[in-house]
């Protein structure tokens, strides 16, 4: 009878094969690590050209889209009375300010309340989503990244990335990706905010300096109107003629010091 069984494969095949797969997995991963700097640089130089926030986070919401090739990528910030409000989504550029329900989003609630960044692998069999789990299959939702944007000590914030069930999910690695791209965020936001209060306080002083300007003005018109009914009265018309000469030579001087001065101070 013949033997028709496969022949055993030398160990210095399968040690190469292995070999090959190590190595694949290895330039897997470097690919990876490279996009996501690239990313990274790609967003610095965007949000660097803005000082608007609207902007800057659209451009971060939308640079991370690409990156990962999201479902959904969206940036969330705090508003009054506790709102929430989505201020930037990469699949609707057009949405901008719209204030969302936290109950329907239990993983930002969380990453509002607790101030952590919140990672579910597998959002269908995590007990966080039980309520809303029906929603989440007619999205075809698989995996879910949620990180804080803070300033200072505070929560002001935070991206939101979900993945479809079909697409590759998220992995720690991900997740520091993300932490990282929150702090950049919240540093580009510290300087927009800087850059509008100080725009707004150069408007606020533009405009207290030419109030005191129209006071000045009016003040100015004010007294001459009055001086010239006075001076221009019947019974003052002759007054002057009776001050000696001396008295009106010094009244002349006055008045020209005076104007130098005036003149001098509107030069700043």
């Amino acid at each position: 009878m013949t033997d028709t069984s496969p022949a055993p494969r030398p160990s210095g095949t399968r040690n190469f094969a292995e070999d090959v797969a190590r190595l694949e997995a290895r330039v897997t991963e470097l690919t990876r690590e490279r996009d996501r700097v690239v990313a990274i640089v790609d967003i610095l130089q965007e949000i660097s050209a803005s000082l608007h926030f609207v902007d800057i986070l659209q451009a971060v919401s939308r640079r991370l889209g690409e990156a990962f090739g999201l479902d959904r990528c969206s940036i969330f910030l705090a508003g009054e009375r506790q709102e929430v409000r989505l201020v930037a989504s990469y699949e609707d550029p057009s949405i901008r300010n719209l204030v969302v329900d936290l109950d329907r989003y239990p993983e930002l609630k969380r990453a509002f309340t607790s101030g952590e960044t919140v990672f579910v692998p597998d959002a269908m069999n995590d007990p966080m989503f039980s309520a809303v789990r029906d929603t989440l299959t007619m999205r075809n939702v698989q995996s879910v990244i949620v990180v804080p944007i803070r300033w200072r000590q505070d929560v002001i914030g935070a991206i939101f990335l979900r993945t479809e069930r079909d697409a590759t999910p998220f992995s720690d690695d991900d997740v520091r990706f993300c932490q990282v791209v929150a702090d950049l965020t919240a540093k580009a936001l510290r300087n927009a905010h800087r850059f509008e209060s100080l725009a707004r306080s150069t408007q606020d002083k533009a405009a207290e300096h030419r109030q005191s300007d129209l006071r000045g003005i009016a003040l100015i018109a004010y007294l001459r109107r009055l001086l010239h009914t006075y001076a221009a009265s019947e019974d003052h018309m002759w007054a002057e003629t009776l001050l000696p000469k001396a008295s009106d030579e010094e009244l002349g001087r006055l008045v020209g010091v005076s104007l130098n001065v005036i003149a001098e101070e509107a030069k700043g």
